[in-house]
């Protein structure tokens, strides 16, 4: 079940909110941890015994941790516990890939181990390995409560997409929480926004990119053009999902992580992956970066310590050397800024530093968004007249002028300025008036055409789903 779909906008959620805001405070978890459980064997039959075995391990090992800790079986258990939960994403995740490039390696007829990865692992494992790291160092009591436990990783707004939440996020709300009506106003309006931020937006966009995007012959221009309409593509269908996960967690009283801060208006590759998907850069940041020492160690172990970050963020993605590729890409990048241009990239104008960012990044997510590596560096090569290809035809152009007004509204959408305007119009009593009329209008214009779209049966990928 996704979010952008009939039957969950019309069938689950009025469902849940009658149940949720019905019964006594005391069964809400109850009826919210059901509701998730319900949502994931919906999407996951097969895999949702094991989604199981994760909560119970991840419950377990935290008591086990709580109970040991200071004495010498403490690092046991801890290590144990991440061999489990770690083990079980390597292995549905990573094995058929690691057995491939072993049979590669030797020179062996190629027998994929063809294993479907579950709905959601990469999401849940790192919710539940930050829960068990923070309990073995302290920095949090062990959750006795399996109830509270398990809604924590498996809470179906997140659960499957992110954003990735820590339990000090949610420890509180899960013991007592009441969503206000302005809350649950605030969590309306996010979800939607973000609903049709998917579903008008992420999916025209992705018909734009399926149109253009050459399968032998093309174009320069036709590989600029999906380049540029997927990269735009996974924003709105990431950040989307991001804001319906938010919005939702508003409505039941918990506060979610922001996942992302506009990054396209980004000075620095630096400053983007300050602002695109937040919580695993931060996951990543606190839980593998700054115990191998950061920054602030010898220029050689810094730039180990940041090429072993980013190999793990490309791989995390997906088991293909084309996600490894782009996650060292970046790890150039950065190392590039740290050593290159410190301190003349601020000497840039703004409008230059806005290029250089957009450039690299739509050419990293060529890479990201290729079949494998070998693919990604021919689409690049493509992009710059390397493959004897023509610039330009007229079918490419046609595809441009009639999704030109839907990469404008994206382009800006991509930005703060609706985010300003409102911020302008609220300032004056008119314009506050104006939007008490307006924005509830807008909301339900968006919900009809999200609503006509999908009934139509239209093009409805999710892309997070892959990893």
């Amino acid at each position: 079940m996704v979010f952008a779909s009939l039957v969950f906008l019309y069938g689950f959620l009025p469902l849940l909110l009658v149940c949720y805001f019905l019964v006594p405070e005391k069964l809400k978890n109850h009826v919210l941890l059901a509701a998730s459980l319900l949502f994931y064997f919906y999407g996951e039959p097969v895999y949702f015994l094991l989604l199981l075995f994760a909560l119970a391990s991840g419950y377990l090992y935290g008591l086990a941790l709580d109970r040991f800790r200071g004495s010498g079986a403490a690092r046991f258990v801890f290590i144990s516990s991440l061999c489990i939960s770690l083990g079980l994403l390597c292995y549905y995740k990573y094995a058929g890939f690691f057995l491939a490039t072993w049979q590669a390696i030797i020179g062996a007829k190629p027998a994929p181990l063809r294993l479907v990865q579950p709905l959601g692992i990469s999401f849940y494992t790192f919710q539940i390995v930050s829960y068990l790291i923070d309990v073995y160092y302290g920095r949090v009591a062990a959750q006795k409560s399996f109830l509270k436990f398990a809604l924590y990783v498996s809470m179906f707004p997140q659960l499957i997409a992110g954003p990735i939440v820590r339990y000090t996020d949610v420890a509180a709300a899960l013991d007592k929480r009441a969503a206000s009506t302005a809350e649950i106003a605030h969590g309306i309006r996010r979800f939607i926004v973000g609903l049709g931020k998917k579903v008008l937006l992420a999916n025209t966009l992705g018909e734009l990119c399926q149109a253009v995007s050459p399968s032998g012959a093309g174009t320069a221009t036709a590989y600029w053009l999906a380049a540029l309409a997927f990269t735009l593509q996974i924003y709105f269908d990431f950040s989307g999902y991001s804001d319906m996960a938010i919005g939702l967690g508003r409505i039941f009283g918990f506060h979610f992580p922001e996942n992302f801060l506009y990054p396209f208006i980004s000075r620095s590759i630096t400053e983007f992956w300050r602002r695109w998907h937040i919580s695993l850069s931060s996951w990543f940041r606190d839980y593998v970066y700054i115990p191998l020492g950061g920054s602030r160690v010898a220029a050689g172990r810094f730039i180990l310590n940041l090429a072993v970050v980013w190999f793990l963020t490309g791989f995390w993605h997906g088991a293909d050397w084309n996600f490894i590729a782009w996650g060292l890409y970046f790890a150039l990048l950065l190392l590039v800024e740290k050593f290159c241009l410190r301190g003349r990239l601020e000497k840039w104008p703004a409008f230059a530093r806005h290029i250089y960012v957009l450039f690299f990044v739509v050419l990293g997510f060529v890479l990201f968004n290729a079949a494998g590596l070998s693919d990604g560096l021919g689409r690049i090569a493509a992009m710059f007249g390397l493959a004897g290809i023509p610039p330009a035809d007229a079918v490419t152009l046609y595809h441009a002028r009639s999704y030109a007004v839907v990469l404008l509204v994206a382009a800006c959408g991509a930005t703060p300025l609706p985010g300003m305007a409102v911020a302008v119009l609220k300032k004056c009593r008119g314009g506050r008036l104006c939007l008490f009329f307006v924005e509830p209008l807008f909301l339900l214009l968006v919900l009809l055409a999200v609503t006509a779209y999908l009934v139509d049966g239209s093009f409805n990928p999710f892309l997070y789903f892959r990893f």
